[in-house]
């Protein structure tokens, strides 16, 4: 597998639960009367599981170690 794939993977999970419970937030927030609740919060269970996908692949590359970021880290013993 690429590093990618797999540092996607790993930051899926808890960027769902962030995404659903930002969405949950806001949906109890806004004045629905209640019977409209029972088609909301599905709404907003499956939109953060769509969208948990391209956000997760968007952001693994950003969270990979670069050499030029950390050059004491990767200096090879003389």
């Amino acid at each position: 597998m690429r590093t990618r794939t797999l540092i996607a993977a790993v930051i899926a999970l808890p960027l769902n639960a962030v995404l659903f419970g930002t969405g949950a937030a806001i949906a109890l927030s806004l004045p629905y009367p209640e019977e409209y609740l029972k088609y909301v919060l599905p709404a907003v269970i499956l939109l953060s599981l769509i969208v948990t996908v391209p956000v997760a692949w968007k952001l693994a590359p950003r969270l990979r170690v670069r050499n030029d970021y950390y050059p004491a880290l990767f200096k090879k013993p003389s």
